[in-house]
């Protein structure tokens, strides 16, 4: 059974209809909850925190308006407990586990929400504080860069081998990922896409949505979408749509201008 102590609550949420509904589902769990305010970006948010006494929760997207979420750990000491918001970032999925951090997958469900709201009333009562610092160090070094990836494989009796260079982007279609290479040859691997976006250079590709992984040099066109998202032609052309989901979007815009 829930107590009923009141607890402040911060949000750090880039889409404003995400941030409502997360707020309206935390007040039917937690009524006694006090919502403090909602923040899209890094900037604000750091600001808030170093002016005004600290939330006893926050709810933090990862990826808002003006970058990765971390950057806010990199800029001040947060010491109050943290629910993580993300979609599909599974290198930040591995570095919570590891420091047995709350995280919710989006779009979030009630049933989660209310079990991480559960874990955060447990954590006031023995005042365990997060140690972000270690979060960080997690996230270092699972985004190192990795040896280059080979693939191996098979069409009829033949056997095809390329390397990551090779390729234009990946993708699923009728649940098989596929590679398709620069020169129009395409071939199924045995890779998920969480593990491809793990293992490929983070500088060279880019996963745009759920769907899809991208080599930044084929990129043929660029153009804006709604919900600022935006839509990529590549070469060779895409036998599926893509277009950046609106929690990468951001990312992807700092992806291509290097940052």
């Amino acid at each position: 059974m829930r107590t009923s102590q009141t607890f402040t609550v911060l949000q750090i949420e880039y889409e404003q209809a995400t941030a409502n509904r997360h707020q309206r589902l935390l007040t039917e769990i937690a009524p006694e909850a006090i919502w403090l305010n909602t923040f899209d970006n890094i900037a604000s948010s750091v600001d808030y925190l170093k002016n005004n006494p600290e939330p006893d929760l926050i709810l933090l997207d990862i990826q808002l308006a003006d970058g990765n979420s971390f950057e806010i750990f990199r800029q001040i000491t947060v010491s109050c407990p943290v629910i993580f918001m993300t979609a599909y970032d599974e290198y930040a999925i591995k570095a919570f586990e590891l420091n047995s951090l709350e995280y919710l997958l989006k779009p979030v469900k009630k049933d989660a929400l209310e079990k991480a709201i559960q874990k955060f009333e447990k954590q006031r009562k023995t005042q365990a504080m997060p140690d972000f610092n270690q979060l960080l160090a997690s996230l270092e070094a699972l985004q190192k860069p990795k040896k280059t990836m080979r693939f191996m494989v098979k069409r009829g009796s033949q056997i095809k081998t390329f390397e990551a260079h090779e390729a234009a982007y990946f993708y699923i279609e009728d649940k098989i990922v596929f590679a398709m290479l620069n020169d129009g040859s395409r071939y199924p691997v045995d890779y998920s896409l969480d593990q491809l976006e793990t293992q490929l250079d983070k500088q060279q590709f880019f996963r745009i949505n759920r769907a899809t992984i991208i080599s930044f040099d084929a990129i043929d066109k660029l153009h804006t979408y709604s919900k600022s998202r935006i839509k990529v032609i590549l070469k060779p052309s895409c036998p599926i749509e893509t277009i950046s989901s609106t929690d990468r979007s951001p990312l992807f815009r700092d992806w291509l201008s290097g940052q």
